[in-house]
């Protein structure tokens, strides 16, 4: 038998050297996906739940990240002052840093503060730091101050309704808002500069506790201010198959949202969990874990729902 990767000499693999073959392979094999189609206008997705603890962030960098393997230009907006989307991004987000705050605050255009993730190709990062926790403060008497956000992201001709073919190769795909665990001016900004919804829920028994004032919040919204917004993903984490808890919320959050529950559910994983602590996401951390396979078939799901933004929207 020839020597693999793992076996150089043709000894038997160390466990070791198993595993660093298994992961080379699901690297190679993250560049070799095919890419998917590129959706015909920017679609920007808000991803929101004031309950903390249900996988937010890490829904938000995951999909970011495995919509980017897949061939799609993406951006994340790091809109929660604890920053944790740019640790897992690897970007710097230290006080100083050009970041969301300057972009609600400051007046900054967005690519004043946009930065590409080192670690995975076509996927840009606008990080939060420390600053953004006072920004609530400082907009009160900000005139407009719920259309900060919308601003900013629609004067950029990377966010665009046209397609690639005229609005040119830099577009981007997919817009990732990675909202505060709270229902503030941050959340309301996102929800105006925003299209689409992507709520995660957590597969346990307070799953659907709070999510009526979301949901309260979001037809405040559509009322008053962005009669586009649509929810079009719910995203159930930390599903353990082997409870009967976990099946029944899966069950009970499909019958009450239908279509709109993406068929892949999130598994309770270590390597989820760890990845971040390395700043990296799964998809870079352990591209072969059930975590991370988990996260494309979401990705992909999500991109092939095709729920297109509306037109005109300035």
């Amino acid at each position: 038998m020839a020597p693999s990767l793992a076996d150089p000499y043709g000894d038997e693999p160390t466990p070791l050297a198993q595993a660093a073959e298994h992961m080379l392979l699901a690297r190679q094999g993250a560049r070799l996906r095919p890419a998917l189609a590129r959706p015909e206008a920017t679609r920007i997705l808000v991803v929101a739940n004031q309950k903390g603890g249900v996988g937010k962030t890490t829904s938000t960098v995951n999909v970011a990240a495995a919509l980017a393997q897949l061939g799609q230009r993406v951006l994340v907006v790091d809109l929660d002052p604890q920053g944790n989307a740019s640790t897992a991004l690897a970007v710097p987000h230290h006080r100083g840093t050009p970041s969301t705050y300057d972009l609600l605050v400051e007046g900054a255009t967005l690519a004043d503060v946009v930065i590409a993730c080192p670690d995975i190709e076509h996927l840009f990062v606008v990080p939060a730091t420390i600053d953004l926790a006072g920004a609530e403060i400082e907009l009160v008497s900000v005139v407009a101050r719920e259309q900060r956000l919308h601003k900013a992201l629609h004067g950029d001709p990377r966010i665009s309704t046209e397609s690639v073919e005229r609005a040119g190769e830099d577009r981007f795909d997919f817009v990732f808002i990675d909202c505060p665990p709270s229902l503030g001016l941050l959340t309301i900004n996102a929800l105006v500069a925003g299209q689409e919804m992507m709520i995660p829920i957590q597969a346990e028994y307070y799953a659907l506790e709070g999510l009526g004032q979301l949901l309260s919040t979001v037809d405040m919204v559509r009322a008053h201010l962005n009669p586009e917004l649509a929810i079009s993903a719910i995203l159930v984490t930390m599903y353990d198959a082997r409870t009967r808890l976990a099946a029944g919320v899966a069950e009970e959050v499909r019958a009450h949202f239908g279509d709109q529950v993406l068929r892949t559910y999130i598994p309770r994983s270590v390597r989820v969990s760890e990845a971040p602590s390395y700043g990296q996401t799964v998809m870079t951390y352990d591209p072969g874990s059930p975590g991370a396979m988990s996260y494309l078939d979401a990705a992909k799901e999500l991109a092939e729902s095709g729920l297109r933004p509306q037109e005109g929207r300035t």
